[in-house]
């Protein structure tokens, strides 16, 4: 059994996409899905497979998500294993309390080298970013960040294909693949 978090883009943002938890985590019980819980309302699953992964495992929750609530859902799944990978190649001041540090989780076949190619100039002094084991590690400085350019990344397509976690919540969902 492979421990994983399924991360859901674009649900419950803004009043649109609205999947109620306990009606997700009942979606993945009911596929079969082991250990089965949600964290937070922005669509982090935490469950264990014994059968696909990869990008298979991404579009079997994908079209089971839309069967049961009519609705395309973006997941980006990641193992513990890829999870920890992730963690531990950000840079090192990435979360630092000075920063805004965000993980920008890429879809397969999005490669971090494909989607740092594409990114816009940033702005210099207050953005940063480094690319990871499938993502992008991006931060700016928490005072400054009114002045960010990432929202320029966000209105490009290749975002599309990315799923958007605070360093916090990734932190905090491979603590609780972890047990905690």
């Amino acid at each position: 059994m492979t421990s994983s978090v399924a991360l859901l883009r674009g649900i419950n943002v803004g009043g649109k996409n609205l999947i109620g938890m306990p009606d997700l985590a009942a979606c993945f019980r009911d596929a079969g899905y082991a250990d089965v819980r949600t964290d937070i309302q922005s669509g982090n699953v935490l469950f264990t497979a014994d059968h696909a992964s990869g990008p298979a495992l991404e579009a079997e929750v994908e079209r089971i998500i839309e069967e049961r609530f009519q609705l395309p859902v973006l997941v980006v799944v990641r193992s513990r294993e890829e999870l920890a990978a992730t963690i531990t190649a950000a840079p090192a001041n990435h979360g630092a309390d000075e920063l805004r540090s965000d993980v920008f989780f890429l879809k397969t076949p999005l490669t971090a080298e494909l989607a740092y190619a594409q990114l816009p100039e940033l702005r210099a002094g207050v953005d940063s970013v480094a690319p990871g084991p499938g993502a992008l590690y991006f931060s700016r400085v928490a005072a400054q960040a009114s002045r960010t350019r990432v929202t320029r990344l966000m209105s490009l397509p290749v975002f599309r294909q990315m799923a958007v976690r605070n360093w916090r919540t990734t932190t905090r969902l491979f603590e609780l693949l972890n047990g905690g």
